[in-house]
């Protein structure tokens, strides 16, 4: 019978096991048991299989849509305002109307200036836009101020020689495309009142290009008196500077009667007088037009451009 020594030396080894004919195992203790099952397990990537799942659309959140636009929109930021670059016509008119500056409509314009005036008028006509303006009828209508003439005949009016105290506002056409009228006009100003003549006119296509002008009938516009006084200090008329300082008295003293005659004469209608002469008409030739510009030739080659009212050329 084995000793009690020799049972508790059975009991301890645990590489004896009770089984009869059993295999002895190798001994593994605990700490080494607790070690290998905290290891990483080391495997090649082409090893390791994952479940497949459906791929999602990633999307940029904004303030206005939970999700923000669609994968396939750009998102952009802030808009770019893209400048385009003016047009060869673009720059023509504005170095035409640039060139009129201290010319007063074309009356003290020199000699170099009008050259110049000339040659970019040249230009302008050979890259006309409208070719047949009087099919274009509804360019043609409207208000246009005269900007620049060569019409010797408008300059006597346009001096300050002739009427010393008065000055021309503004010299305008205004067409009716639909009932074939023309009305010349022009605004004059003075230190009392401001007042207007006029020229009415039919006019009759003759070609794609020329209109044939009748006048008709003249107005005197109703003078509209001004309730102050306003005089220069002097003038030059007949070639002489005239000074008008004494009179500034005498005007002052009737501004009360100023006042109130103004409002009889600005209530009376207009005065009309009819244009009976035979000759009394011209052929106007539109050499170029677009929106704002005109430039016209009448039938003894002088050169007019005109500007649409309203158009930005105006305060350029």
């Amino acid at each position: 019978m084995p000793s009690l020594s020799q049972l508790n030396q059975f009991h301890s080894n645990p590489s004896i096991s009770l089984a009869p004919h059993s295999t002895p195992k190798p001994s593994i203790s605990l700490p080494c048991l607790l070690e290998s099952s905290l290891k990483p397990i080391r495997k090649p990537l082409n090893s390791i299989h994952l479940p497949r799942q459906p791929l999602l659309p990633v999307r940029a959140k904004t303030s206005d849509d939970e999700w923000g636009p669609d994968k396939d929109e750009p998102v952009s930021g802030s808009a770019v305002a893209v400048a385009l670059e003016p047009t060869e016509i673009q720059k023509l008119k504005k170095a035409l109307v640039d060139s009129f500056y201290g010319t007063d409509r074309g009356l003290k314009a020199t000699s170099e200036t009008r050259a110049e005036i000339v040659e970019l008028i040249t230009q302008l006509e050979a890259k006309n836009p409208t070719p047949a303006p009087t099919e274009a009828l509804t360019l043609l209508n409207g208000k246009w101020i005269l900007a620049y003439t060569s019409f010797a005949g408008l300059f006597p009016l346009l001096s300050r020689g002739t009427l010393p105290l008065v000055k021309v506002e503004e010299i305008s056409q205004t067409i009716d495309s639909q009932n074939f009228t023309v009305q010349n006009s022009v605004q004059f100003a003075g230190p009392l009142a401001t007042t207007s003549i006029s020229t009415n006119a039919k006019f009759e296509v003759r070609s794609p290009q020329r209109v044939q002008i009748k006048f008709d009938e003249g107005i005197i516009g109703t003078p509209q008196l001004t309730d102050s006084i306003e005089i220069p200090e002097n003038v030059e008329f007949l070639g002489q500077n005239i000074d008008l300082t004494p009179f500034k008295g005498i005007l002052n003293s009737v501004q009360d009667t100023a006042s109130n005659v103004a409002k009889t004469i600005s209530s009376q209608p207009p005065l009309k007088f009819p244009i009976t002469n035979s000759n009394a008409q011209s052929w106007l030739l539109t050499t170029y037009l677009d929106e704002e510009l005109r430039i016209s030739r009448s039938d003894g080659g002088s050169v007019f451009v005109l500007i649409k009212e309203g158009s930005s050329l105006l305060s350029s």
